[in-house]
């Protein structure tokens, strides 16, 4: 059974942009996990400075790294 991979808050990026205007937000906020349509799971998603919002399924989204996410190398 799909599940989803992003959680709420996490900071994704749209892969396809087709259809898009160019103008769009490049990165975008999860505020909600929507159900599973085809076995994809999908959200709904929020760029806060251009108050923009969409929903995509989780296969047009990637992890967008923060500092919270990215891996430390200090050793």
């Amino acid at each position: 059974m799909a599940r989803h991979k992003f959680a709420v808050g996490a900071e994704v990026r749209l892969l396809s942009r087709a259809g898009l205007s160019p103008v769009a937000a490049e990165t975008y906020r999860v505020t909600t996990l929507l159900p599973i349509v085809d076995l994809s799971p999908q959200y709904r998603l929020r760029n806060d400075e251009l108050g923009q919002e969409r929903v995509s399924k989780e296969d047009n989204l990637s992890w967008v790294p923060t500092a919270a996410t990215e891996p430390s190398y200090e050793g």
